[in-house]
């Protein structure tokens, strides 16, 4: 493999594990394993901390493949639950405000689910990497400040029930949509259309353009194939490793 002119991992995301972390973590494998300081490692779309699932890192003159990379239609699998809120639309925060649910039945999820499909708009979390005059909202929303964003046009081709639980009123949803869709963003439109509250209590990324999860490597798997497999050093590069 060659990692200084170009290669393409798919890593799924670890829970809890930031998409810098991923990134640093094959960053540091590649720099002591080519005994070099420096080596361009990044990638192709941002997994929250809660998600995870497919995430594709690209090192050397392939980091240059990025924007399009990212462009990709994703698909998810998210579990919404009903019926309560929390400040950042998932499980980072508690619990700020309760619903009823009684009337939530799986036919008024359907009824709903066609409004959300196509094109349309969605006004991005507060708890997000968007900038408000040069800040990020999600530093601002930390601190307790109001943040305001203003709705972005995005596509969503599908949304299939997989599962709806009346008891727990939990609704597990798999998604194909565009390149800045916020699942949990849909989350809270969700319980807001049924009348009632939600929040995206998991997700879980399962393709990225033509990648999905099943050729994905864990961690472990990519740092040990780092680690293990044969590297090509192109000429110019070759004094550095000496």
């Amino acid at each position: 493999m060659d990692f200084i002119t170009g290669e393409t991992l798919y890593i799924d995301k670890p829970l809890e594990w930031t998409s810098f972390d991923v990134v640093k973590r094959i960053r540091g494998v590649l720099l002591h394993r080519l005994h070099r300081k420096k080596i361009k490692v990044g990638h192709a779309g941002t997994l929250d901390p809660l998600a995870t699932g497919v995430m594709i890192v690209v090192t050397g003159r392939s980091t240059k493949l990025i924007e399009s990379l990212q462009a990709g239609v994703k698909e998810y699998v998210a579990t919404i639950q009903l019926g309560a809120t929390t400040p950042s639309f998932d499980l980072e925060t508690e619990i700020d405000a309760t619903y009823p649910t009684e009337h939530i039945t799986r036919q008024a999820v359907e009824d709903v689910l066609p409004r959300f499909i196509g094109r349309i708009e969605q006004v991005p979390p507060a708890f997000s990497a968007c900038k408000v005059d040069g800040h990020r909202a999600y530093n601002m929303a930390r601190k307790g400040k109001e943040v305001e964003l203003k709705p972005k046009i995005l596509v969503i081709d599908s949304i299939d029930i997989e599962d709806f639980d009346t008891e727990c009123m939990t609704l597990r949803l798999r998604i194909v949509c565009s390149k800045g869709t916020y699942i949990r963003a849909l989350a809270r439109d969700i319980g807001e259309a049924l009348g009632s509250g939600g929040h995206l209590i998991g997700l879980r990324r399962t393709r990225v353009g033509d990648v999905g999860i099943d050729e994905c490597l864990t961690v472990d798997q990519a740092v040990e194939l780092i680690r293990t497999t044969d590297i090509v050093i192109p000429d110019e590069e070759q004094d550095r490793t000496d």
